[in-house]
């Protein structure tokens, strides 16, 4: 089983490779690419409390980039080149927001860029920063106007549980263990050769959870029923604790996206599951988990109004997805993105 690594390793790595941030690196690298949680850590930890007053946008944006390159182990260079994104070696962009209004100018979002939030007060003072993943910032978009978007549809049939990939994807079929205790591991750490259960074993646990109900917390509070559900599905995997980062895959350790279905659309949004794009994880057995390995377990449920109660699950890889749930054809774009931020999105 893989030790998580600790951030400064990754930062020990950069600082003596003489890399630069324009230096490109494989998304997945052990050594050299550091994974959006990580990412996360060391940013909060070197950003937050730094003062912003009085500088001019510009400026404001040069000391923001210098901080990030003197956190992650980078020199800083003499100048900052408008690339795209900003940070092509992490490939990162930043954002300094000092209210909850994010806008994205004159180009789409990308599935695995990843997007560095910073959080200001009134003061400029930095408070918290976020790092998300491209489709994770697209789920928050409430206006309709996302630049691509994907769906499919869900057709329940007589049977309520469908294991839909009896194995897993060749990449994660020799790191599962059956015998693996969730007990003490968490939801949210990387994955890990032999610290993963099977497809299989997964969709023996969560069946489980059919007829099982919930609080209906609303139909505008989408964020709040998906984190019941989460929460339920953590609990029947075993694990002792329950925790979410919002990154994609929800359940990051097992590589398990969750999805909550009343209603036959289903929201994919920049993700598209049999996509063979790397995901934002460590290599595991020197392969990268690509979308396609990632395992997707979809509940479809009713409502009252009160009380949500599962009558249906389905469990798939990406790689199988839309042999089971046909994908809608076509995309939305537009040329600038105003996403209203949660209010709990630096929580």
């Amino acid at each position: 089983m893989t030790k998580t690594l600790e951030p400064q390793f990754y930062v020990e790595n950069i600082r003596r490779s003489g890399l630069t941030i324009y230096d490109p690196i494989e998304i997945g690298d052990p050594n050299f690419w550091i994974p959006a949680p990580t990412l996360e850590l060391l940013l909060n930890t070197s950003l937050r409390g730094l003062s912003l007053m009085g500088f001019p946008l510009r400026t404001r944006s040069k000391v923001v980039k210098t901080e990030i390159c003197k956190a992650l182990g980078y020199p800083v260079p003499t100048s900052f080149a408008k690339t795209q994104p900003r940070f092509p070696g992490q490939f990162f962009d930043t954002y300094v927001q000092k209210s909850n209004n994010l806008q994205v100018w004159n180009e789409e979002l990308s599935l695995t860029r990843r997007y560095v939030i910073i959080r200001v007060s009134d003061a400029d003072i930095v408070q918290r920063v976020k790092v998300v993943i491209g489709d994770t910032l697209s789920q928050l978009d409430t206006t309709g106007t996302l630049t691509q978007k994907y769906q499919a549809r869900l057709n329940c049939r007589d049977q309520a549980a469908e294991l839909i990939s009896a194995t897993d994807t060749d990449t994660l079929s020799l790191a599962v263990n059956p015998a693996l205790i969730l007990r003490d591991l968490s939801p949210t750490s990387n994955p890990s050769a032999g610290a993963m259960l099977p497809i299989s074993t997964i969709f023996t646990r969560l069946r489980s959870l059919i007829g099982v109900s919930f609080p209906d917390s609303g139909h505008d509070q989408e964020r709040r029923r998906g984190a019941d559900l989460h929460r339920l599905v953590c609990q029947s995997l075993g694990y002792s604790t329950y925790a979410d980062d919002g990154q994609f895959p929800d359940v990051r350790n097992q590589v398990l996206e969750i999805k909550l279905q009343t209603a036959q659309t289903i929201d994919l949004g920049l993700v598209c599951p049999n996509s063979h794009d790397p995901l934002d994880v460590p290599k595991i057995l020197d392969q990268q988990i690509r979308h396609c390995d990632v395992r997707y377990a979809l509940f479809y449920a009713t409502t009252n109004g009160t009380t949500v109660t599962i009558t249906h699950f389905f469990l798939t890889t990406g790689e199988a997805f839309f042999s089971r749930f046909p994908q809608f054809q076509g995309k939305v774009l537009n040329a600038k993105l105003q996403i209203p931020l949660p209010a709990d999105f630096f929580e």
